[in-house]
């Protein structure tokens, strides 16, 4: 599937907007270069990002150490660029803390060739930032985060390169939390309304072990829903007045339709699927063809998936631009 352009905001990164966007290759790998990993990333005319960003973040110790077996998750120039690193200079101004915290997560502490990799979804694997990342082996190819490897298997004296389309973050929250951040104002503030007129606990779930998947809503996406519910004036906001018109068990049922209960990343979407969520009700359908979309069965038309993969430390946030609808 093609992976959208979203823009999120993430603490991790200090605000910085981050434009997510993802590239196909089926190369097979690679023969052995007799270069350790620090070689290959400060040789390579794609790596000029990742050699700075080592350089910045004072990795280049561990990236060449002769004695360690390593996996590296490379993002190619384009991941950096599209992650708001515009070139040298904007990976260099970075704070180095943020840096090497960003870097560490794409490196796992042995070798893991392709062939190694889980065939099961998103099996969890330990990095050097000390958070994991979730891999996946499918017929399509190699995913990590739901990222998908776009050059497997480029071997180092000193373990393996994977490159990736993408820069992962690590996560900087749960998924509320990580809500909150991102700025899913309304979102969160619905939650809040359920929680405070039900007792519902929507919110501690969410906070909790988990893991879900939650298909969030922009602002834009609930003042198109709701605003002027209660048949007042569109102020292009969402009053409680009109959350008030719905009534509190509706809105319930409409956040429930946007969480399952399983961490699913882009990479495990399927043309015509029908997750279960939290309303046990009624269902969700996805759509690849033309661009990822899930369609509640209120919807006249489906909400197309804007921004995709956001992990959080209890399960993944994918942005959508319609409210779902049961």
């Amino acid at each position: 599937m093609s992976i959208l352009r979203p823009f999120y905001a993430y603490a991790i990164v200090a605000g910085l907007i981050l434009s997510m966007t993802a590239c196909g290759s089926d190369d097979d790998g690679n023969e052995p270069t007799g270069k350790n990993i620090l070689q290959i990333a400060t040789d390579g005319a794609d790596f000029t990002l990742l050699e700075a960003a080592v350089i910045r973040a004072g990795l280049t110790k561990e990236l060449s150490d002769a004695n360690a077996q390593l996996t590296v998750f490379a993002p190619t120039d384009a991941a950096f660029k599209a992650a708001g690193f515009a070139d040298a200079a904007a990976v260099t101004a970075a704070d180095p803390a943020v840096l090497k915290s960003i870097l560490l997560y794409h490196v796992l502490g042995s070798e893991v060739k392709a062939a190694a990799v889980p065939k099961g979804p998103n099996a969890s694997v330990n990095t050097l930032n000390g958070k994991a990342v979730f891999v996946t082996s499918a017929a399509s190819g190699v995913f990590v985060n739901g990222i998908k490897v776009v050059t497997p298997d480029v071997d180092a004296t000193n373990g393996v390169i994977h490159v990736i389309g993408r820069v992962i973050l690590p996560p900087a929250g749960n998924i509320v939390e990580t809500a909150v951040a991102a700025k899913f104002t309304a979102l969160v503030a619905a939650i809040t309304y359920v929680d405070t007129k039900l007792g519902a606990g929507i919110a501690k779930l969410l906070s909790g072990a988990g893991p879900f998947t939650v298909f969030a809503p922009t602002d834009a996406a609930f003042v198109a829903a709701l605003d002027g519910a209660d048949r007042s004036a569109k102020n292009g906001k969402v009053d409680v007045a009109e959350l008030d018109a719905l009534g509190a068990e509706t809105i319930a049922q409409i956040l429930q339709l946007h969480v399952i209960s399983a961490r699913v990343y882009s990479s495990d979407l399927t043309e015509g699927a029908k997750p279960a969520t939290l309303n046990t009700k009624s269902e969700i359908s996805i759509g690849l063809t033309g661009g990822a979309t899930v369609k509640g069965k209120g919807n006249a038309n489906a909400a197309k998936i804007t921004g995709t993969d956001i992990t959080t430390t209890n399960g993944v946030i994918h942005v959508i631009d319609t409210v779902l609808l049961p």
